[in-house]
């Protein structure tokens, strides 16, 4: 049986967590220590990587939870060509957007608009 890895908290660094554990650990230190929390920051790349906000661009940079596409898409942005609004002169092919909602969803928002009887002892 391997022996299990441990990390030590950024917030404090008396704690020793088990990496399987890190993540949940970090939340809650996270509460417990807000002056500290203040002064930290989150990798966009892995959420267990807290460093100190001076510091978080120079790891992002190096950090090894980036991915090489990533780094490619930096470097050549996709180009998308937009249709024009000459292309597009009936109004009727205009795509205008609607709020999505689950079917229980419609239903319940139905029932919640729809008036409701009031029962009175007696009736």
């Amino acid at each position: 049986m391997e022996p299990e890895a441990f990390e030590v908290c950024p917030y404090d660094p008396h704690h020793r967590i088990p990496l399987r554990r890190l993540q949940y650990h970090l939340a809650s230190c996270r509460r417990k220590n807000p002056k500290k929390a203040k002064k930290m920051a989150i990798c966009k790349y892995n959420a267990c990587h807290v460093v100190s906000i001076k510091k978080l661009e120079e790891h992002e940079a190096v950090c090894v939870n980036r991915s090489s596409l990533e780094e490619e898409d930096t470097k050549n942005p996709m180009k998308v060509s937009l249709p024009s609004s000459e292309q597009n002169d009936d109004p009727q092919q205009t795509f205008i957007p609607q709020k999505l909602a689950c079917e229980k969803d419609t239903k319940e928002s139905a029932r919640e608009t729809s008036p409701q009887k009031i029962l009175r002892p007696g009736q």
